[in-house]
């Protein structure tokens, strides 16, 4: 019974960081939306710019929290195995390769890499307008 509880804990944890980077990724998109359509809108490829760092900022906080829900899911599977209940919820920070591995993710791929070649877009579309 206390193995249940203490998987239970580790899960919510995990739903917790999966939740985070769901409204990471919706963050991304409304900002990087609002600097593009203002950049277009006002001329203005400095403003794309920013959306650019903006993307890649919350690109690497997306990446860091499924990093970090990749170590709890090891805590999850390495729990289950040992069959012992220590209730430590400690887990090793991710390193930057696993950061970038996260990164290189599909999911982070798509979302980020189509969001800045739209940021390019517009730069491209402003500065030779």
């Amino acid at each position: 019974m206390a193995i249940e509880i203490h998987l239970q804990m580790i899960q919510a944890v995990i739903t917790r960081l999966a939740a985070h980077s769901t409204t990471v990724k919706g963050w991304s998109v409304t900002l990087s939306g609002a600097l593009l359509g203002y950049a277009a809108t006002a001329r203005t490829p400095v403003v794309a710019v920013i959306a650019a760092y903006v993307i890649i900022a919350f690109a690497i906080l997306d990446a860091y929290y499924l990093a970090l829900e990749r170590q709890y899911r090891l805590l999850y599977q390495r729990t289950t195995i040992e069959d012992r209940t220590s209730w430590l919820m400690d887990i090793d920070q991710p390193s930057a390769r696993q950061i970038i591995t996260a990164a290189a993710s599909p999911v982070i791929l798509i979302l980020y890499g189509s969001s800045l070649a739209v940021a390019a877009a517009v730069g491209i579309y402003v500065l030779f307008k």
